[in-house]
């Protein structure tokens, strides 16, 4: 595969997992709304998957990239990697309770990240067992962290709503 489409979908799938995973859990924590949760997907899937892409782009035409048809091609994967897969995650909030969604989802993302960080091990020839717990760690950090601010925007600002 060409690096143009790897970069893009790497960074595509990756922000996809862990900003969408941050979403959902910081809005479940402070609203336990699947209103919330499943109009935070929506606009992430959308407005961030355009921010995404342009942001790869610029950072490619940045770094004195020449080829512009590559640069093109990564900011379309980098669009359409995120897009794609931050939609997955709207299946479990509209066939599960909001609770046991945020749950599968959290499996879910965890077990696509395994799966990016396995095959980047593999081509860099990392120790696979290294890259996959960085990522997960950095993950689970993000979960921790807006799962605490959900709940602490829910308890100084919960009288608001």
């Amino acid at each position: 595969m060409k690096l143009s489409y790897v970069k893009g979908i790497s960074f595509g799938l990756t922000s996809g997992i862990i900003t969408t995973l941050g979403m959902m859990v910081g809005l479940n924590a402070g609203t336990h709304s699947t209103l919330a949760v499943l109009g935070g997907i929506l606009t992430i899937a959308i407005a961030d998957a355009f921010s995404d892409a342009l942001g790869i782009h610029i950072s490619e035409e940045s770094s004195n990239a020449k080829n512009k048809k590559e640069i093109w091609e990564s900011t379309i994967a980098t669009f359409v990697a995120k897009l794609v897969f931050a939609l997955t995650f709207v299946i479990p909030v509209l066939l599960l309770s909001l609770e046991m969604a945020v749950i599968v989802s959290i499996i879910w993302g965890l077990f696509m990240l395994g799966l990016l960080s396995f095959l980047i091990a593999k081509s860099q020839k990392e120790p696979v067992w290294h890259v996959i717990g960085e990522h997960w760690a950095i993950a689970i950090l993000v979960i921790v962290a807006t799962h605490s601010v959900g709940h602490l925007i829910s308890s100084y600002f919960g009288e608001l709503s």
